[in-house]
């Protein structure tokens, strides 16, 4: 049996280079035999923390957007595929307040999660991706036993849809989906 697979894109942009690659992930997986799903951050309603921690104890945010739905998805499934465009060397606002909003998992048994990463930057050095990886690395550091398994890093990509011909990218956010 498949694992449970949720795709999580933040890029806002038409033709955003991270989602053509998510994509090719989420055909990768499904190809593999897993239940895959997809959210796109571009028509939701999601406001930011109020570090009021009420989360931790109802099990879900106080603020009715979004978010909580989200959450949910995210203490649902097995496998969790993170997409950013990579802002100032670092993780996309929205990324980031998605992963603030989800402060309910702490304490709702949330653990043992896969975690994958697809980034993609207008600039081409190959480190460009630590940064995120290290800013999500503390996130995982506090959900028992949930790491970060992989990721593709789309640097060099400057304009909308230039991952489309990156057959080489295509082929990495493929492979990972494949062997999750």
């Amino acid at each position: 049996m498949g694992k449970k697979v949720l795709i999580i894109s933040t890029s806002l942009r038409v033709g955003a280079n991270s989602e053509i690659l998510a994509h090719e992930t989420e055909k990768g997986a499904k190809d593999a035999g897993h239940e895959v799903e997809f959210i796109t951050l571009k028509d939701k309603n999601i406001a930011f923390c109020k570090g009021c921690m009420a989360c931790q104890k109802l099990g879900k945010c106080v603020i009715n957007d979004d978010a909580n739905e989200i959450t949910q998805k995210m203490k649902n499934s097995d496998v969790i595929v993170w997409v950013t465009p990579v802002y100032y060397y670092e993780m996309s606002g929205q990324m980031k307040t998605v992963i603030d909003r989800a402060n309910s998992l702490y304490t709702s048994g949330f653990n043992f999660r896969d975690i994958y990463v697809i980034t993609t930057s207008a600039d081409g050095s190959p480190n460009v991706v630590q940064t995120v990886l290290n800013g999500l690395q503390g996130w995982c550091a506090c959900l028992p036993g949930t790491s970060i398994k992989g990721f593709v890093n789309g640097a060099g990509l400057e304009n909308p849809n230039d991952a489309a011909k990156r057959s080489d990218l295509l082929q990495k956010a493929y492979n990972m989906g494949k062997n999750m």
